[in-house]
């Protein structure tokens, strides 16, 4: 069920040591208007349907399939949320779950931590967040971290996230920083548009030169130039909570992005932190992604591993699963790290996991066929 893809001992050392724990799963939201660009993302099938994906993201992912939502979950181009994969995994084996709003637009319709935040500009103003809201989020996410860690000292921390629009953002930070990530990010798309996001990118980058060209010496600079708020939150949150248990980024290109930015902030600003506690835990469907290349990227990043679930759909009734085979969605909201969990702490298999997310998947349409006959 689990492959672990770069630094291999590590990777294994790691999953390991929390075989059989059970971890804390956070949720941070945030949002940029990077995700309204047509066509960027079809987490969501139309601009406005993606301004309410995190909303309703996070309100399926407290409550599971309901009749009547106040945030329905958005139509997609082909598929469902990766939530259909959390929600079964993480209620089934009862994580606690802890939701933190980094920075939407709307207020979410389920409990949440607000950090404070706010959402971002479009990465291409090269002016996405004032620098004092980003170190306002770091120092957020710092507290948090360490708060949450004391919490699961004998286990983990899931760190996920939703933001629509998020890959991008990641690519810009990874530029700043120099790495040569052409053709390697991912997306929800079947295959990435690599050069519409590249073209966004150096858009945004050119923009914020009149600010410190050296983005390595100015992470969180970067951040309020063309990043979103989840991404220092979660950087934040990763340091300190390194220092205390187990953290499992859950996602590919984003949080590969954040590890990164998180070395490079613990480095400029001398924060202790433990790298050997980390991994990047994601799906299969985003490590062999045909249009990316998400391992050459986390072997670029170096350091951490890189670690996928083997989940398949492609035995699936419906084919909103089967698409995740075909490319799309991928990952989001802590789907990988999910199923990464589910056969760490109970030994869930293949089938398990399948049948959870296909009883999940039914009990939503049944009740929406009851509430809009």
């Amino acid at each position: 069920m689990l492959r672990v893809y770069t630094q291999f001992d590590h990777g294994n050392q790691w999953l390991g040591t929390y075989q059989g724990r059970r971890p804390l799963l956070a949720c941070v939201l945030g949002f940029t208007d990077t995700g309204l660009v047509p066509h960027i993302s079809t987490a969501g099938a139309t601009p406005a349907a993606r301004r309410l994906t995190a909303l309703a993201d996070a309100e399926f992912l407290f409550h599971g399939p309901q009749a009547k939502p106040q945030y329905p979950l958005p139509y997609l181009v082909q598929g469902v949320s990766p939530v259909f994969i959390s929600w079964p995994i993480y209620s089934h084996q009862q994580f606690p779950l802890q939701i933190f709003n980094a920075g939407l637009n709307h207020q979410p319709p389920v409990p949440t931590v607000d950090l404070g935040g706010q959402s971002a500009r479009c990465i291409s103003s090269g002016a996405a967040l004032p620098l004092h809201t980003v170190e306002w989020l770091f120092q957020q996410g710092r507290n948090w971290g360490e708060s949450l860690a004391r919490q699961r000292e004998e286990g983990y921390l899931i760190l996920a996230e939703c933001v629509v629009g998020g890959t991008t953002t990641a690519q810009a930070i990874l530029t700043g920083f120099g790495y040569q990530v052409a053709g390697q990010v991912n997306s929800s798309h079947p295959v990435c548009n690599h050069d519409q996001k590249r073209q966004w990118v150096e858009r945004g980058l050119a923009k914020a030169n009149q600010q410190p060209p050296n983005w390595l010496a100015h992470p969180l600079a970067l951040v309020a130039a063309v990043g979103d708020p989840m991404q220092v939150v979660v950087a934040g949150m990763m340091i300190a909570a390194s220092r205390y248990c187990g953290v499992m980024l859950a996602g590919g290109t984003q949080m590969l992005a954040v590890y990164a930015l998180a070395r490079q902030i613990a480095r400029t600003r001398y924060l202790a932190w433990q790298p050997d506690n980390i991994i990047v835990g994601t799906t299969r469907w985003v490590v062999e992604d045909p249009s990316g290349d998400t391992v050459a990227l986390a072997n670029q990043v170096g350091e951490v591993p890189l670690v996928a679930t083997q989940l398949s759909f492609s035995a699936s009734r419906f084919s909103q699963l089967r698409a995740f085979e075909q490319g799309f969605v991928k990952e989001g909201v802590g789907a990988g790290g999910c199923a990464i969990a589910a056969h760490l702490y109970q030994g869930w298999q293949q089938q398990d996991i399948l049948r959870a997310v296909e009883q999940t998947l039914e009990t939503y349409r049944r009740l929406r066929e009851q509430a809009y006959p």
